[in-house]
């Protein structure tokens, strides 16, 4: 075992965990946004709307992250239109290519999470709401959605957890995140053991700050609803 590599390791991983978290959190900003637009369609009584919502869903939780991010990042480059519009000049960068995988894929599994939390509010509390001479409207933004996040908070917890190990993919389309680094050292050291105890570590670690993190919000935001 190579301690004086780890050692050495640890800064350049640590910094290219960075790059992480920087995907990771884009990621979920996007893909909160869009669960919770296509998680409000899901409700929607209009088959058509409802089928469409439902549709984006389950492609992107029955597909591989990987296929998805090779799809977006080679696929879509392969369009001669897209190549002459405003889009490529996102589409071309790695980086942006892999933010859109990342933010579909978690706006798919997170819609369902908070589909499901909505599905779950008490009919009760809307009808005090309504009791009250509240609209329907000031009832779904400032009742609805906040009990729907805070229900949703374990299991979103857990896509987040989920979501940090699959940025390691976005080494694939060449960005150099904590995988990414890891894998450019053991080329040029030739002790994978070594560097990705050191990688596995800091994953741990993030891990273990999200974890302890969701489990604060929990106890803060619990209520009985």
């Amino acid at each position: 075992m190579d301690f004086e590599l780890m050692i050495s390791s640890f800064p350049k991983l640590l910094n290219a965990a960075i790059v992480t978290l920087k995907l990771l959190s884009v990621s979920l900003i996007i893909g909160l946004f869009i669960g919770l637009l296509f998680a409000i369609l899901r409700l929607n009584k209009n088959v058509f709307v409802n089928k469409f919502a439902y549709g984006y869903s389950y492609l992107f939780r029955g597909t591989p992250l990987l296929v998805q991010i090779f799809i977006i990042y080679f696929g879509l480059g392969q369009i001669e239109y897209l190549r002459s519009t405003f889009l490529w000049v996102i589409l071309k960068e790695p980086y942006w290519c892999a933010i859109i995988a990342f933010a579909l894929n978690t706006g798919a599994y997170t819609s369902e999470i908070l589909r499901s939390a909505f599905q779950t509010i008490k009919p009760g509390i809307i009808e005090a709401g309504k009791s009250l001479g509240i609209s329907n409207k000031i009832i779904f933004y400032k009742i609805q959605i906040p009990i729907a996040i805070r229900q949703s908070l374990p299991a979103y917890g857990n896509e987040i957890i989920l979501m940090m190990k699959g940025t390691s993919l976005a080494s694939t389309v060449t960005l150099m995140d904590l995988t990414g680094v890891a894998k450019y050292i053991i080329s040029t050291t030739f002790r994978p053991v070594e560097v990705f105890i050191v990688a596995g570590g800091i994953y741990l670690f993030m891990t273990f700050v999200i974890h302890n993190l969701i489990k604060f919000l929990e106890k803060k935001y619990s209520f009985n609803s």
